[in-house]
Order: C-alpha cells, then structure tokens, then sequence
C-alpha cells in the first residue's frame, strides 16, 4: 500500500521533537514512516487521547460526533487515534461518551481501516488481544445494550443498581462488575481495570472523567490533538474543556512535560507526560 494513498495519509506527520529514550514497541515500517518514529509505552501505563480546538473545546453537548466536528474529520487524527488503540490492552470511556457514539467501536480498525493489517502486527508482536477489551463506566448502568462493541471483549463497572438493570440484557462477550452503592470513583475504576491484568491502558474520555484521573493523579500521559478552528462562542454553556467540572489548578498531576510534537499541516499532534516538569518530579 502508497503511503500516499488518500485511503493513508496525504502525506505523513512531521515529528518536530521527541525526547530521547521513550519506549520503543516493534512497529511495522509503514506506521514509522508514517507517524514519524516508533511508538510505545512503559508496562503500567495510562494515557488519554483527545482532540481539541485552539480555544480548548474538546466536546459539545448540542452536537453528535462533537470530536470529529472538533478535529474537521482529520484523516492524521484518525491515524493516531487508531495507533494508540492497536497499543492498549483496554480503552475505557465514561457511559456519557458511550451513549454519545452508538455506532462507534473503539478498535483500531473501526476508525483508520486502511491499516488494520499493520495495526495488527503491533498487537500480535506484544501479545495482545486481537483488539482491546472495552471498559464502559455507567454508574446508574444506563447504556445500550445492543451497542456493537459489547458484542466484543467487554467490561462494564456500574453500582449495584446498575447491575441489576443490565443482568441478563448484555451479550455472553461482556462482564459486568458492581463496585459500589453509590457513584463509582475514579480510584477504584482503575484498581478494578488493574484487578482485570490490564496495563497498557487508554481513556477516551469524556472530559469530566479526565479531570477526575488529573485530580487524582491517576493519568500518566495525554495525547492532545490540537485542530485549527475555533468553537462558535453562541456554544457557550454547551462546551466542554479538557478537565472539565475538575479542581487541578496547581495539583502535582496537573503539571506536564512534553516527550513530543508532531505536525501534520496544520494540526499539532503533542504527548505529555503528567506529573513532571522539565524531567524532574
């Protein structure tokens, strides 16, 4: 396959820095020259990806498909978003986020088909799964159970209230598990995706789930796509900033340094490393 296919990339990221001595998985040669390097992760990791306006919006309310309305349909976007996913052994997303996309499936290949072969080869060289296992988390579990992605390895963590609600309703493919009375927090999300062998693990949202892990200093690494449009301000009370509804103003969590920075036209591609500045703690 041309990595000058339009069914690719047009052309591909430029990387403009990167830190010296970052994980290295075994990438096929196709996604290197595309993404300008190799990839990889520490063992324990957790790392987010979103894409955002240059005024900061990551969602909208108001709007189906609000991150493809952000990031323009960007076909680079969509490349790293698939290249982190074909690395996770899970991808969690908030029950928000789910009932907001009833047709998407958050594997590689769903979202960049073109490389679903190489996005395999990355899988199949780190012993993983053949796709990630999906962890949905509904506190009241008010989802719908007939969403494609269930039909996959699966985790839902809810209440027992939720429990109930889904018992018998969700297919064989899909665990539920009850972690508590009352809304689930953040910390025992993660010790119940941790309790599952999972590691290498990816969030995609939404916003107010991800100013919970800062606040916790639960993420290790943010993935932001950087779009080049602004958000019509008459959205305003409808859209959503990255940490949303979250007090991490000067938290150690909240602090970052950058391991790199690619571009691709005119969006900007940035990883940080959260809970660090300037290489130090």
């Amino acid at each position: 396959m041309s990595l000058s296919s339009p069914t690719v990339l047009d052309r591909p990221l430029t990387c403009l820095f990167e830190d010296p001595g970052l994980p290295a998985y075994r990438v096929p040669q196709a996604l290197i020259e595309l993404y300008g390097g190799s990839i990889g992760f520490p063992e324990l990791c957790l790392y987010a990806n979103f894409v955002a306006s240059i005024d900061g919006i990551v969602a909208l309310e108001q709007r189906d498909r609000s991150g493809t309305v952000i990031s323009g349909g960007s076909a680079a976007d969509r490349f790293v978003m698939g290249l982190l996913r074909a690395c996770a052994e899970a991808v969690v997303v908030a029950g928000g986020t789910f009932r907001a996309t009833p047709n998407h499936r958050w594997i590689a290949d769903h979202i960049f088909p073109a490389l679903a072969d190489a996005f395999g080869r990355i899988r199949h060289d780190l012993k993983r799964a053949a796709q990630p296992t999906l962890v949905v988390v509904s506190a009241r579990g008010d989802i719908d159970t007939r969403h494609p992605p269930l039909e996959g390895p699966s985790l839902v963590l809810t209440t027992r209230e939720g429990e109930a609600r889904l018992r018998g309703r969700v297919p064989n493919s899909c665990k539920i598990r009850a972690l508590s009375e009352g809304q689930p927090s953040v910390v025992s999300v993660i010790d119940a995706v941790r309790a599952e062998g999972f590691r290498t693990v990816l969030t995609e949202g939404g916003p107010s789930f991800l100013g919970q892990l800062v606040a916790e200093q639960l993420l290790d690494e943010l993935f932001l796509t950087v779009a080049p449009r602004l958000v019509d301000p008459a959205l305003e009370g409808s859209r959503k900033s990255l940490v949303e509804a979250a007090d991490v103003l000067g938290r150690v969590g909240a602090d970052g340094r950058l391991l790199s920075l690619r571009r691709h036209r005119s969006y900007l591609f940035l990883r940080y490393r959260l809970g660090e500045v300037d290489g130090h703690e």
